[in-house]
């Protein structure tokens, strides 16, 4: 199965249908299976006295999170025109939902799964209005405790919710390469049972690159027309180029992962008589004479009897006349 390949787009339309619109088209050129937006609305959100993070402070100034956020709002009609968009353009709509009227709306336009963000890991009463829709989940779990990711798989589980993928992450803009973790699928894939992908905040590409190397089933990345753009995401983002850069290194991953099975490959078995060697004459040899380490080495080509006959070789009388570096034959 391939690695599912989601453009995170989220608010990075900066409130515009026309820019959203222009995210799809540049998402599906660059080879993602999906793009994702974010479905809110702002106060019901966040609190009018919610601060913002460091890295919003640094991209969009003093005002409030709820002011930022009112700026960034879609409507319901915006997804549906979105979502219609998508469809047309052969790419998958997504979009995350921050609300109850959120959740109830994208449920009626036939998203093929949700995606949980990291903050809502532990809002029951969110996890629960999702898991009774019955649809598949995947949850990003940056922040998280694996108790926390246990607690919130048994919810849903518990609820209505049977097919779970989970995605690491770490919820800082950037990542440091050090706090990463790249290690921690794996263990919550064998603590889980699950499958596990990544969420990536990381400056450029190579850590979303190594991810798929390591299995992730799933590979999420901010994605932005223009890092310049004012906004909260622009600057965590990378650019459509960069995105198809990093999408065709992921599928240069996974068909080098191959099978797993160790068996000469069709590229290399016409090598195998050109790079392996033979048991071969190291000096002309009369018939009859014994093969002994004197008269007989090993050379390439490999169409002749094998070294690892050696010792079934050693002893044995020369069958006829061998000139030096004729294959020997038994």
């Amino acid at each position: 199965m391939s690695v599912y390949i989601i453009a995170e787009a989220g608010v990075n339309h900066n409130g515009s249908i026309e820019l959203a619109c222009r995210l799809v088209d540049a998402a599906k050129k660059a080879g993602a299976n999906c793009i994702k937006f974010q479905t809110f609305r702002a106060e019901k959100l966040v609190s009018h006295t919610a601060k913002k993070a460091e890295y919003q402070k640094a991209t969009m100034g003093s005002t409030s999170q709820q002011d930022m956020l009112k700026k960034l709002e879609l409507s319901d009609d915006d997804f549906l025109k979105i979502k219609y968009y998508c469809d047309e353009a052969g790419i998958c709509f997504l979009s995350t939902p921050f609300d109850f009227d959120s959740i109830e709306f994208l449920n009626l336009i036939n998203m093929p799964f949700w995606k949980i963000p990291s903050g809502e890991v532990t809002n029951l009463p969110y996890l629960l209005k999702l898991a009774g829709t019955g649809k598949p989940v995947v949850m990003s779990t940056g922040m998280c405790t694996m108790n926390e990711i246990r607690e919130a798989i048994r919810a849903l589980t518990e609820n209505g919710t049977t097919n779970i993928k989970l995605l690491h992450c770490n919820t800082e803009y950037p990542t440091p390469f050090s706090d990463v973790n790249l290690k921690a699928m794996r263990t919550m894939h064998e603590v889980f049972g699950l499958e596990v992908g990544y969420s990536d905040h990381t400056k450029g590409i190579e850590i979303p690159i190594a991810a798929a190397a390591l299995g992730a089933v799933i590979i999420e990345k901010h994605f932005t027309l223009d890092c310049n753009m004012e906004g909260p995401d622009h600057k965590a983002s990378i650019e459509p180029d960069e995105f198809a850069v990093m999408v065709k290194n992921i599928r240069h991953i996974e068909e080098a992962l191959g099978t797993g099975d160790k068996v000469p490959s069709p590229s290399e078995e016409k090598n195998i008589p050109i790079v392996r060697k033979s048991i071969v004459a190291k000096t002309n040899i009369k018939a009859g004479s014994i093969l002994t380490e004197e008269n007989i080495t090993v050379k390439r080509p490999g169409t002749g009897i094998s070294p690892m006959k050696w010792f079934d070789v050693l002893g044995t009388k020369a069958v006829k006349d061998f000139k030096e570096d004729e294959l020997i034959e038994l």
